[in-house]
């Protein structure tokens, strides 16, 4: 995991800022199809030198596309939704990916091992199929009618449709189109709102990746739980964020605003989190499963707010830094808490508190929740670029 989220740190910014410049669409069929390839290796055969190789290109292909279809999804959403309903839309989406979730938690209930990988391929191959098809590029400009990789100007005394397949060492640099640190930073200075944006992502990431490292062997060790009990808050927890950002986010969030439903979801987060770590029967868990209902609202709330803060040719750059930023916070979320949880369900823990470990990450997300509280949504901005970048078009 901390590999991947080293790569996912590199790469989101500049997937981002590469789909402003080429377009969503272009920089989507990169991932979505690279993820064929790690199924496809399990479709085909599950020996041991598949397995290794299905570890080695599945972790290659996590570091550079881990994320980016959620990240390009919510810059093509900002792209062609008006900034009242831009929450809405985001819960939408989250509830629409919540959902496929459930349904393919649930069909490996009835799927073989085999099958399992057979339609794990042929699904992924019909969503890149149906994004080349169907989905129309939200950004228009002359630039993107070019490929990525062209020559920078027209030979003299050629036409308007000619075009070469020539590729200047020279000229054509797509890596210069990376942004810097500075760049980020100089992002994030450009608004209070996208900075204090930033800093809810980072431990809001961070105590969700806590939980997750943390929880299965917590709740092993405590109530003995199994995986398919475990599975059954999964799917439990995903059925309840669907219903939430399909039916009640899109009223709540044109009444209550995203900033103060922000705050509502990372309340609830701190009390879900905290009855994990003092539960004191095998049902409890079950109980504060149910408060996915509204938690799911912090993740579209905190991504509508910072689409607001950027003008429209921006999108994919400031979705790319708070997903870096996220990703950041997933490398260094299990190495302190998995030891932490590790220590304090031992014989060797200071103290007999078995959820210490998840009472912090509690503390993490009641951090998020305190600095949501502080935020106060600067008017959105229209077109124009929140700040004067370096970067060098291709």
């Amino acid at each position: 995991m901390q590999i991947i989220g080293l790569g996912t740190l590199v790469m989101m910014p500049l997937i981002g800022n590469m789909s402003d410049k080429y377009g969503r669409k272009a920089l989507l069929t990169v991932p979505l199809s690279l993820v064929i390839v790690p199924s496809a290796i399990l479709a085909y055969s599950r020996t041991r030198n598949f397995f290794y190789a299905y570890y080695v290109v599945k972790t290659l292909i996590a570091m550079v596309c881990e994320g980016s279809v959620p990240c390009l999804a919510l810059a093509y959403v900002a792209d062609n939704v008006p900034e009242g309903r831009r929450a809405s839309a985001f819960g939408i989406l989250s509830g629409i990916a919540s959902s496929a979730f459930v349904c393919g938690n649930l069909s490996t209930r009835f799927l073989s091992t085999a099958s399992t990988f057979q339609v794990s391929a042929s699904v992924a191959i019909a969503s890149l199929v149906y994004m080349r098809f169907f989905l129309q590029d939200s950004i228009i400009d002359e630039q993107l009618t070019a490929p990525i990789l062209t020559s920078k100007g027209k030979p003299k005394g050629k036409g308007k449709d000619y075009a070469t397949n020539e590729i200047p060492s020279k000229n054509v640099q797509i890596f210069k189109s990376a942004p810097s640190l500075e760049d980020m930073l100089c992002l994030l200075k450009s608004s209070v709102t996208l900075s204090q944006a930033a800093v809810v992502a980072f431990f809001y990431s961070l105590a969700e990746v806590g939980l997750h490292a943390s929880l299965l062997y917590y709740l092993k060790a405590r109530f003995h739980f199994n995986k398919d009990q475990f599975a059954d808050l999964m799917v439990i927890t995903g059925i309840a964020g669907t219903l939430s950002q399909l039916v009640l986010m899109p009223i709540l969030a044109p009444a209550l605003g995203e900033a103060r439903l922000l705050a509502v979801g990372l309340f609830f987060t701190c009390v879900h989190v905290f009855l994990y770590s003092i539960a004191w029967t095998f049902w409890v868990p079950y109980v504060a499963a149910m408060f996915s209902v509204l938690i799911v609202f912090s993740q579209p709330c905190m991504r509508s707010i910072v689409s607001k803060q950027v003008g429209s040719c921006e999108q994919g750059k400031a979705q790319g830094c708070i997903s870096g930023i996220s990703s950041f916070a997933n490398v260094i979320s299990p190495l302190l808490f998995s030891p932490l949880t590790a220590l304090f369900l031992s014989e060797r823990a200071p103290f007999h508190f078995p959820g210490f470990s998840i009472m912090c990450v509690g503390f993490a997300s009641m951090i998020a929740f305190i600095q949501s509280l502080m935020i106060r949504i600067a008017p959105p901005i229209a077109n124009e670029k929140v700040c004067n970048s370096n970067y060098v078009d291709a």
